[in-house]
């Protein structure tokens, strides 16, 4: 998988955090850095977002 918007190849956590953000359902994934750009957030922020939702169990993380 590739990211929609700059196309560099991207990780399971990258594709379950734009499920959780965007729509659970997608088909197309971005790169933590495209989505840092859409929510105006830091890596750091996007990372602690994905340890929250694997600690909160969430099935998208595991």
């Amino acid at each position: 998988m590739t990211c929609k918007k700059c196309g560099k190849p991207i990780c399971h956590d990258e594709a379950g955090l734009t499920c959780k953000l965007i729509n659970r359902g997608a088909t197309e994934y971005f790169c933590f850095d495209c989505l840092g750009d859409m929510f105006q957030v830091s890596r750091e922020k996007l990372d602690e977002m994905v340890e929250g939702f694997r600690a909160a169990g969430c099935t998208l993380f595991l």
